[in-house]
């Protein structure tokens, strides 16, 4: 490259040789997906973190997955991630939410043990050859005519990378308040970050404030279990990962539930006066689906109690999580309050919960790659683009670490689409529409989302990790493997038909309408309350012919065949969609040429710079109206 000069705050510089490919700052969730993405295809890794016991730290609840969360974690296996993996390891619980009901909403969840997720996050990353990390702060970025060119560490010393990904979770100016008590951290017990902020809005850049919470800790020993309601893990446990390496639980530990009540909720606003949300000492914006226990009080009075979710930290800690109490109050104030919950009559707390104000960018000024659309080279991920929780910050982690990469090589970037990936929603709507409030993934944000479950991830996006190279071989073949045993249980459920009398001695009694002769199973399926194991369990040989097979492989199989018309409504509106990302916008496009585009519409398409007419279509605002005339205007240029 051309040598290059940088002035800094430490001294001035000539480049004439990167360092690494990629530095990945920040060794969270999303630095941790990254790092090792990247790394895993081959580029020369960085990864700077202000506390190397902290790798993969997890912050607030020991949990993973959960609606639509346990999508996306099934989505990063079957692209080669490994936050599946890390957390089948350190699982202490695993249950399948919304078994009541459709497939579509079913959400795999495990309760988890955090030293263990930490260290084996930690020992996975040092096993890459090409991963080296620092313990330092990053104070600046080398910027150079619009592209970044490596950071600046607190220490002083300049490191060079033509790519940089930001994944600084809480810790941007992060400011950390209980009670009426103020202190800068990013997390409690480790220090702020400072400088990145001002300088990327002294280059143009848009950031707002956000806020989160964390609930105390308590000593579980000096919790009453037995006024508390237990809450199992399931009879038989799954996993994440669709790896062989990965294993289920064969021990499990329980949570258990109470409940605040009217006395709780009294001495709780005795304190308001004091809470940093109510005097204004907060300028941040709370998480809506996850709020404070003071702002579940103050939003919903009418409420005379609020459901505590009691969660064990880990095989060899009695420490246990209060999940559904975070707070910002003063601690004698939670303290008393929560004395008042049965069960906790005697409750000692280790450590008080708090609230965290943070930096965020807008996410809108990405690419759909994740790379800023201002500074080439720079990439953002995780809470620093405005959303909350792991899965969603280590989804696109590994797309800016896969990108990072790939932009590296002049290869195309990995950009899934909606019809493809929870992960593809998510990034779709930071880009696209933009939060000012801490994004959180449903199902409901997902219109294919019969498409996109937890139990076919690996079917959606194997192909797409492989042909990347960092879905290994072996686990790609295992994947070629299902496919064959999923074609061969179609075929003989297909052709194989139940006698009249086995179904009906079966399952007259349990309300199915009887059948007068033979029937296909394939049709049988289609009633709501008739599965294959149901069906196998009456007749014997059924069962044997389906013995042989895996029950993932067996339950795909009942899944597709139970929604094929479901399916193929989707699969006809994804194709159609499509269609629109066809045609390609070009970054110049003359929006303010466009005669019969509002105002609105205008602005909006300038400031996302869409890539495609489809992109065009999904940017809040746009209407179908807007989207006709886009189509003749297009037309007429040829």
């Amino acid at each position: 490259m051309d040598k290059a000069i940088f002035a800094t705050p430490f001294k001035a510089f000539y480049v004439e040789h990167w360092d690494y490919d990629i530095i990945v700052v920040g060794a969270g969730h999303a630095g941790c997906e990254a790092a090792a993405a990247a790394a895993h295809l081959g580029s020369t890794v960085l990864l700077v973190t202000m506390n190397m016991q902290t790798i993969a730290q997890m912050s607030c609840n020991p949990a993973m997955g959960g609606v639509a969360k346990g999508q996306i974690l099934r989505e990063i296996d079957a692209l080669g991630g490994l936050s599946g993996l890390v957390s089948d390891y350190s699982a202490l619980q695993f249950r399948m939410l919304n078994r009541s009901k459709g497939p579509a909403m079913w959400s795999p969840r495990t309760q988890n043990d955090r030293f263990m997720f930490a260290a084996n996050w930690r020992y996975r990353l040092e096993q890459i050859p090409n991963l080296r990390f620092r313990q330092d702060s990053v104070k600046q970025l080398l910027l150079n005519k619009g592209k970044v060119e490596g950071v600046v560490t607190g220490l002083g010393l300049v490191i060079r990378a033509p790519r940089v990904v930001l994944t600084t979770g809480t810790f941007l100016n992060g400011l950390i308040h209980v009670g009426e008590k103020q202190l800068g951290g990013g997390r409690a017990g480790e220090s702020a970050s400072y400088g990145i902020t001002e300088q990327l809005k002294a280059e143009g850049l848009g950031s707002g404030r956000m806020k989160t919470g964390t609930p105390p800790r308590v000593d579980g020993r000096s919790l009453n279990y037995a006024l508390m309601e237990e809450q199992k893990g399931d009879d038989r446990p799954g996993k994440f990962s669709f790896r062989r390496e990965s294993k289920a639980l064969e021990q499990q530990l329980s949570c258990w539930i109470t409940y605040t009540d009217s006395r709780v909720h009294e001495i709780l606003q005795e304190g308001f006066e004091k809470s940093p949300m109510f005097t204004g000492r907060i300028q941040g914006i709370g998480p809506r689906y996850c709020p404070s226990i003071e702002d579940k009080i103050n939003r919903f009075a009418e409420r005379d109690r609020h459901q505590l979710f009691i969660e064990p930290e880990g095989w060899h800690t009695v420490e246990v999580y209060v999940n559904g109490f975070s707070t910002s109050l003063p601690e004698d104030v939670q303290t008393k309050a929560l004395r008042q919950v049965k069960g906790f009559e005697e409750a000692r707390i280790f450590r008080p919960g708090y609230a965290i104000e943070y930096d965020y960018f807008f996410p809108t000024q990405l690419h759909l790659s994740l790379e800023s659309k201002a500074l080439a080279g720079l990439y953002m991920a995780g809470q620093i683009n405005g959303t909350t929780g792991y899965e969603e910050a280590a989804g696109q982690g590994l797309l800016a670490g896969i990108n990072a990469h790939q932009s590296l090589r002049g290869e195309e970037p990995l950009v899934l689409s909606r019809s493809e990936a929870y992960i593809g929603v998510l990034v779709d709507d930071l880009v696209n529409k933009g939060t000012e409030e801490p994004y959180r993934m449903f199902t409901s944000r997902a219109e294919y989302r019969i498409m996109l479950r937890q139990d076919n991830a690996d079917l959606r996006l194997s192909e797409k990790g492989y042909q990347l190279g960092l879905l290994p071989e072996t686990v790609y073949r295992d994947f070629e493997q299902r496919l064959v045993q999923m074609k061969e249980i179609e075929k003989k459920i297909h052709s194989y038909s139940i006698d009249s009398e086995i179904f009906n001695n079966h399952f007259v009694t349990l309300g199915e309408a009887a059948i007068r002769q033979k029937t296909r199973i394939d049709q049988l399926l289609l009633r709501p309350g008739i599965g294959i194991e149901m069906l196998s369990a009456a007749d014997s040989q059924l069962q044997f012919l389906l013995n042989e097979y895996e029950e993932q492989n067996l339950q795909s199989v009942e899944i597709q065949l139970k929604y094929a018309s479901y399916l193929a409504r989707e699969e006809a509106w994804a194709r159609s969609m499509d269609d629109l990302e066809q045609v390609r916008m070009r970054p110049d496009f003359p929006y303010g040429d466009v005669k019969g585009l509002s105002l609105e519409a205008v602005e909006k398409l300038q400031k996302v710079r869409p890539a495609s007419l489809g992109q065009a279509y999904r940017i809040s605002g746009i209407n179908p109206a807007d989207l006709s005339v886009l189509m003749v205007y297009l037309n007429k240029k040829g």
